[in-house]
């Protein structure tokens, strides 16, 4: 064989040794995920085999110190192939990026696979929370919670279940979802609660939330709401008494509508109802003891037992008439005694008295004060007809306005009396069963009109006085010692045109003549045309006497008007 020859069949065997050298070694590709194996340890390296021309290094720093610690000669990692050659020829690995590279491959998997991943709340940041899911991501405050959370800064350091909404590995952005989970426990929840649900059942839940007329119970995926008079047979001022947010409690079903899927839940219907027997145990009569619970212009409500309450009516709490409101009696707190004055079952409606349990004053009135006793007592009030007296025991007595003054013709009571002042009265009439009592003041004195008024003012005499009223009908004469009379418009002795309110004034001084005493209707009638003509005859009769010579036309006229005056009274 000629030397070229063998030259070049060398030649041919070491290009084929270096094609068989380079088969040996794997088709490795920058940027890509590889396996390889520790071969050896350093103080701040760690040097791989992965099957290339020479070892990859990988600094210490990127691994944890306890991994660093546990790993061996041997061991197998994945790497990520950063340079096949640098500058120096080296072969550049990195663990770092590789645990990277398998976490977003991880992330998503999870997410084309729709499946859920624990997520750890790093920090707080505008518009929601960061979080550590092997890599950073965001999660959107609307998307933390089924409602609104007001403290999102209580969230940081707490793991939770999540669900990947978004991911772009490019841009390394990763927005992650709690409530979309929550929503799909919830459906679950929902529609489990939903397939069992039934009027009747009795069922766990949990507050929710609370409002003025009731509480919105979590049923397991489906809310109901237990309304405030559900809640309990006794009285509930407001929802918040009972519950707090988050309590569990087990209520009755009352109704479940399927079509509008809305649930009302009750509390009070696990216990009987109270009412049932309160006929029973709450006889007319019985003596009761309880708690007021509530207070309005009409009465008090007082609590019996949980559920079973009964009014005290304002007229009901004391026999003195004086309770104007309800507050002046008792508090709402206040425990109180009653007796039972009705009981109607059917409208759960109970009546008590409480001036019952304490002896009625008006059952011995007629004892303490017979007919005919004189009393002494202070003006509680002054009316139109008259004025009221508080005498012992709140029991008030009337002064009618008639039963004033014997003589004297009173407008009003406070012509004599004032509120507060001490006055003595005569006991006139007692009905028991009204509760009236009627005083008279007049009859404190001898009615002047047996014989003094009849011997004092008689028929033909002249009588002064001042006008105390002008009527219609004629004038009224406030003669000495308070005594009235009448002047009748047709003894006024006036034009028919006139007006007596035009020709007499209050307090004008008026000389009459008594024409009539009425002893039985306490009347005095007086006429001044009569005594107009006995003025006249007189200063006649005076003339004549002069001249030796009588008249006796005045006196027909005063017979004359004698007798109207009769006709007038008749009529």
């Amino acid at each position: 064989m000629s030397t070229v020859s063998k030259s070049s069949e060398q030649q041919l065997d070491r290009n084929a040794l270096a094609a068989l050298y380079e088969e040996t070694f794997k088709n490795l590709e920058e940027g890509t995920i590889t396996e390889g194996r520790v071969v050896a340890l350093t103080k701040d390296k760690v040097v791989v085999d992965i099957g290339y021309k020479s070892e990859g290094m990988i600094p210490s720093d990127q691994f944890a110190a306890e991994e660093l610690q546990q790993l061996k000669v041997g061991d197998r990692l994945q790497v990520y192939i950063e340079e096949c050659e640098d500058a120096d020829g080296n072969l550049v690995l990195s663990k770092e990026k590789a645990d990277k590279m398998k976490i977003w491959e991880e992330l998503e998997k999870l997410y084309k696979e729709e499946k859920s991943i624990d997520g750890k709340v790093v920090s707080r940041i505008k518009g929601g929370m960061m979080v550590d899911i092997g890599v950073k991501a965001f999660l959107p405050g609307s998307q933390i919670d089924l409602h609104p959370v007001r403290d999102l800064d209580g969230l940081v350091g707490r793991t939770f279940p999540m669900k990947i909404i978004k991911i772009n590995h490019r841009r390394g952005n990763v927005v992650v979802s709690r409530r979309v989970l929550l929503e799909e426990t919830r459906d679950k929840k929902r529609q489990s609660t939903l397939a069992t649900l039934k009027e009747g059942q009795l069922i766990q839940g949990m507050v929710k939330n609370i409002t003025d007329y009731g509480a919105f119970i979590d049923l397991g995926g489906i809310d109901g709401l237990l309304h405030i008079t559900d809640m309990s047979w006794g009285r509930v001022g407001h929802p918040s008494e009972m519950f707090n947010v988050g309590d569990r409690v087990e209520v009755s079903v009352l109704k479940y509508d399927r079509e509008t899927g809305r649930i009302s839940l009750g509390l009070k219907q696990k216990s009987a109802d109270p009412w049932t027997n309160v006929a029973g145990k709450y006889p007319i009569g019985t003596r009761v003891r309880g708690k007021v619970v509530s207070l309005t212009d009409y009465g008090a409500f007082v609590e019996l037992e949980p559920g079973v309450e009964g009014l005290v009516h304002v007229s009901e709490m004391s026999w003195t008439h004086e309770v104007r409101h309800p507050s002046r009696v008792v508090a709402i707190g206040d425990q109180v005694e009653a007796a039972v004055l009705n009981v109607d079952p059917a409208s759960r409606k109970i009546s008590l008295g409480m001036k019952q349990t304490a002896p009625n004053p008006w059952d011995m009135v007629e004892s303490k004060y017979p007919i005919g006793t004189r009393i002494e007592g202070k003006v509680k009030s002054l009316t139109d007809f008259g004025a009221f007296v508080g005498l012992d025991e709140g029991i008030d007595g009337l002064i009618h306005i008639s039963d004033m003054s014997w003589t004297k013709h009173i407008k009003h009571p406070s012509e004599l009396f004032k509120k507060g002042q001490k006055v003595e009265a005569v006991v006139l009439r007692i009905d028991k069963e009204k509760e009236r009592l009627s005083l008279g003041y007049k009859q404190l004195s001898r009615d002047p009109w047996d014989d003094e008024i009849p011997s004092r003012y008689r028929v033909g005499d002249s009588a002064a006085g001042k006008v105390s009223k002008v009527a219609d009908f004629g004038i009224f004469i406030e003669l000495d010692g308070g005594v009235e009379g009448l002047i009748h418009v047709s003894e006024a002795g006036l034009d028919p045109s006139a007006k007596l309110e035009e020709k007499f004034k209050l307090q004008d001084d008026v000389a009459a003549k008594i024409i009539k005493v009425d002893r039985d209707e306490r009347k005095i009638a007086l006429s001044l045309r009569d005594h107009q003509l006995d003025s006249e005859r007189r200063h006649v009769e005076e003339y004549h006497a002069a001249q030796g010579a009588p008249d006796q036309s005045l006196g027909r006229a005063a017979k004359q008007s004698r007798k109207r005056a009769a006709q007038d009274d008749d009529k």
